[in-house]
């Protein structure tokens, strides 16, 4: 995304008027989420100074690895450093994807903890950067790490806590070592064992990786 982040963290950078991040924080509040938690790596003071610690009827939380370790700890780590601030079940979704039309529902948190599994996904019809896609879906709702026909992973997803503990993350709760690891690896030791299901979100959807997507954002209006 350079230029553009050169100055400006990623999340940050505006579509319609508004941070990019925010589509999804106004949602996720929208869909009766009271406690935020923001992972901040490269000029993370920037969106903590902008958001504060309150944001609409939530509060905000910060956890913030670029200060603390220097940079990102890639989305297991992240997530394993954050979890003293979560709870058992929690939503979590990138600050670089743009998806204004979905709707985090409680009935979906409720579906998901009757379901007794540690992760449900969404899946997005494959965009042009992102042919093969990356997950299936079987006729049973699970998450396939290989299938003949695979979708591409909005990010956006429901985990349970025990996700990132023995056998399927060996990293201390915490990650007080700020150790890397990326999430697919645990997606798929997860799937083998039948504990990850998935729907497919065929709503708008973005993945913010180069600044032409950006540009056609925003020659896009949509409402605030």
């Amino acid at each position: 995304m350079r230029p553009l982040t050169d100055t400006t963290p990623k999340p940050l950078l505006q579509v319609n008027g508004r941070p990019l991040m925010q589509a999804a924080m106004q949602s996720l509040v929208a869909g009766g989420v009271r406690q935020l938690v923001i992972n901040t790596a490269w000029l993370g003071d920037q969106i903590s100074s902008h958001f504060g610690h309150q944001h609409r009827a939530a509060i905000v939380a910060y956890s913030h690895e670029g200060r603390d370790f220097g940079g990102a700890l890639e989305t297991a780590g992240g997530i394993v450093r954050a979890l003293p601030l979560l709870g058992d079940v929690f939503w979590v979704v990138a600050g670089d994807i743009y998806a204004p039309g979905f709707v985090f529902r409680e009935a979906a948190v409720e579906r998901f903890v009757a379901s007794g599994r540690l992760a449900h996904l969404w899946l997005v019809p494959n965009p042009p950067h992102n042919p093969g896609g990356d997950f299936g879906i079987s006729p049973e709702g699970l998450a396939l790490s290989d299938a003949p026909v695979k979708y591409t992973f909005s990010t956006i997803a429901l985990y349970r806590a025990a996700l990132f503990a023995p056998p399927y993350c060996e990293i201390p709760p915490g990650n007080p070592s700020g150790i890397k690891a990326p999430l697919a690896p645990l997606l798929r030791a997860a799937m083998a064992d039948g504990a990850v299901s998935a729907e497919l979100y065929t709503g708008a959807w973005t993945d913010v990786g180069t600044p032409e997507r950006l540009a056609e954002l925003n020659g896009k209006k949509r409402p605030a």
